[in-house]
């Protein structure tokens, strides 16, 4: 799948979880993405943030950094 596709709706789930606190939301984006994507799709956002993580959410990128 094209990065930017996934990083595009990963920003998505994140904006739907904005509005809640801080932890619910790193929760909600975490559990969404390990739930409902596929292993090759998280693997691929994976190494896409350590690479640098460009057009990411910070509030994506914390939520996932912590794995």
């Amino acid at each position: 799948m094209n990065t930017d596709h996934l990083v595009r709706m990963a920003n998505q789930i994140a904006t739907y979880y904005a509005s809640y606190p801080e932890a619910e939301a790193k929760e909600g984006v975490r559990g969404h993405i390990q739930r409902f994507w596929e292993p090759r799709m998280r693997e691929q956002l994976r190494r896409h943030i350590e690479a640098g993580g460009e057009g990411l959410s910070p509030s994506v990128r914390d939520a996932l950094e912590t794995d």
